[in-house]
């Protein structure tokens, strides 16, 4: 997915990006309030993790900007602030998760896949389509109960493909969800991806809707 992290702490910027990206996530990172902001208007995000104390713009009034422009973005407060009344103010003013610094980034992973769960209307932790598996946890596909080995990238449109059955998804959403600012888009390499997809699938599982996007049919 498309993560924003907004955190002005250069070694924990980094350690969060890289673990996040290591997990196949596309994550922009950004140091201030202002240019988050600015990120967000931009570009189409999937969840923003959210220091509270950002230079120029602090973290809350990012979040308030953003609820008052009509975002319904996921928004993870991440912040050393841990009094009840720090949590209830944040929570309030539209937070969607509120995580205490330090914290581990299995922790902060598994509450980001909680949130694009939500998204979606997905309940449980593993996507099942006929008789495939999906799970966004362990990077895991299995076919008729065995796995399937694909490439990270395979793995992620898959996931978005099947999170929104009976849904085209655009070309460029779907490219969103691979790279972020410091990834060029290769050429054609979406269209790589889907064939290496129906080579394991089948040529039909996945539908090209010209000039729009792709789809998995709901009613396969």
């Amino acid at each position: 997915m498309r993560i924003l992290l907004a955190e002005d702490d250069n070694k924990l910027g980094k350690g969060i990006r890289t673990g996040l990206s290591y997990e196949g996530h596309a994550v922009d990172w950004v140091k201030d309030g202002q240019t988050a902001l600015s990120a967000l208007h931009d570009e189409k995000y999937d969840v923003l993790v959210l220091d509270v104390g950002l230079p120029r713009l602090t973290g809350l009034d990012v979040l308030d900007q953003l609820r008052q422009d009509g975002f319904s973005l996921p928004v993870l407060i991440l912040t050393a602030r841990d009094s009840i009344d720090d949590r209830i103010s944040a929570l309030d003013r539209g937070a969607d998760d509120y995580v205490i610094k330090p914290c581990s980034l299995d922790e902060l992973s598994a509450r980001i896949r909680a949130l694009a769960r939500r998204v979606v209307g997905r309940t449980i932790t593993v996507i099942n389509f006929n008789d495939i598996e999906l799970d966004p946890a362990s990077l895991t596909v299995r076919k008729a109960g065995k796995i399937i080995n694909m490439p990270t990238r395979c793995f992620i449109i898959l996931q978005k493909l099947l999170e929104n059955t009976g849904r085209v998804q655009s070309r460029t959403r779907l490219e969103e969800s691979l790279y972020s600012w410091k990834n060029e888009i290769e050429s054609n390499v979406l269209e790589v991806h889907i064939h290496n997809i129906r080579k394991l699938f089948g040529r039909d599982f996945i539908r090209t809707i010209r000039g729009v996007g792709y789809i998995v049919d709901g009613y396969q």
